[in-house]
């Protein structure tokens, strides 16, 4: 999609801090963390957000849960992380592509309140 934040990302056109990349995934760290260890994590084709996820493009779904626990090792996350993404307004879904957030470094809280 040309006018995406995250496919922009994904192509070079836009900088990124690159932590993985495979031929289905791409992963990189959020510019306004929120934890010691913020990254992103999404898909390389376009999915708007979980409610496009279906038949045809589950598979990203599966490759990017295959890759969370390899980027937590990589960023020493050993005592454990969050895994959160958002849909839709309500959900604070800030861009329409369909990403996950890994955050650890730190004791999370555990409401959102």
């Amino acid at each position: 999609m040309s006018d995406c934040l995250f496919c922009k990302i994904i192509a070079g056109e836009i900088p990124s801090t690159k932590v993985y990349e495979n031929d289905a995934v791409y992963a990189f760290r959020d510019i306004a963390p929120m934890a010691p260890v913020h990254v992103l994590v999404v898909p390389k084709e376009h999915i708007p957000s979980a409610d496009g996820v279906n038949e045809q493009n589950s598979t990203y779904v599966a490759r990017i849960f295959e890759a969370i626990p390899k980027i937590a090792a990589s960023e020493g996350l050993s005592n454990g992380y969050r895994v959160i993404t958002n849909c839709g307004e309500d959900g604070c879904q800030s861009v329409k592509h369909l990403h996950f957030h890994i955050l650890g470094g730190k004791k999370l809280p555990e409401t959102m309140a």
